[in-house]
């Protein structure tokens, strides 16, 4: 029961850095239409430039603030410079670009940093455990991360629902050819609209930075899970996200921990162990199927 409750935690951490890299790319698709495949590199950007900025001055709080504005300039330039050329071309055309963006930050990447990964410390501030329920400690850090995952779901909720900016996102989402005729400028709200998804992205990077190695290439393996979110919760919508992302994370830490041990009720420990690895990879396809039987367009998709 222990070791549950704890994995369960794991769980809830891992969903809620999902939902993070999940809610930029969901608001990104569902706005704009357009596959962002290098959603991940901005991620990965987050990543550097925190353990960097944290590795120089010894601050994590600094590491962060210095993470966030360097994803999100990072995307409104690519947005400028590439996304405005993709709008009106078809999935493909945008699948293919954005792999090039993938396969160029990468490169960037080792030429800025070397190919030797970077890590980053836990900030002694958060280095301890606290026991949430009695006899269980659990990281502080990891706390952290799915505290600050919450704030920013309250954050988007009243983004989005409570103010003018939020009204003018859901109207280009809903129609903005109608959108523009009222007087929103489409190219800005684009422009800010992206750069506040690559901006989620790169603070996932940042936080993932003392659980996880920074390397080139960090992103691609977080982005399959971050479209299986999207799809499980529903193209577009941040609650879809929200609900996908901890449903992926605790399936997946779950079946992970799990699996092996109730395998080994039927099966001898090596059959039962390469068994389980496998399916617990697997598990969370499984679930994307289940809800895309049960409900197609995803378990609660932007526009029912």
């Amino acid at each position: 029961m222990l070791l549950f409750i704890e994995q369960l935690f794991n769980g809830l951490q891992l969903g809620i850095t999902l939902f993070l890299m999940s809610a930029g790319l969901t608001l990104v698709f569902g706005i704009m239409q357009v596959i962002n495949l290098a959603h991940g590199s901005f991620y990965m950007i987050g990543a550097y430039v925190g353990a960097t900025v944290t590795a120089r001055t010894g601050s994590f709080i600094l590491g962060i603030l210095a993470a966030l504005p360097a994803a999100a300039l990072a995307g409104m330039l690519v947005e400028m410079l590439v996304m405005r050329r993709l709008y009106r071309k078809d999935h493909l055309d945008q699948v293919l670009a954005t792999f090039g963006l993938i396969m160029f930050f990468n490169e960037l990447m080792r030429v800025l940093w070397g190919r030797q990964p970077l890590f980053m410390d836990v900030p002694p501030w958060l280095a301890g455990s606290v026991e949430l329920i009695a006899g269980i400690p659990y990281p502080a850090y990891r706390i952290a991360v799915i505290v600050v995952g919450m704030l920013v779901g309250a954050t988007l909720y009243l983004l989005f629902t409570r103010t003018r900016i939020g009204m003018q996102i859901r109207a280009g989402a809903s129609n903005r050819e109608m959108a523009g005729a009222l007087g929103v400028n489409i190219r800005v709200l684009y422009t800010l609209v992206f750069g506040l998804g690559t901006l989620l992205a790169g603070l996932a990077g940042v936080m993932a930075g003392p659980i996880l190695a920074v390397e080139a290439g960090m992103g691609e393996s977080i982005l399959i899970l971050t479209f299986v979110v999207i799809v499980i919760g529903g193209i577009g919508s941040i609650r879809g996200a929200l609900v996908g992302a901890l449903l992926v994370g605790l399936v997946d830490t779950l079946g992970r921990a799990f699996l092996p041990v109730l395998l080994r009720l039927f099966l001898s420990a090596a059959y039962a162990d390469g068994i389980a690895a496998s399916l617990a990879s697997m598990s969370i396809y499984i679930l994307m199927a289940a809800v895309l039987v049960c409900r197609p367009r995803g378990l609660l998709p932007a526009h029912a």
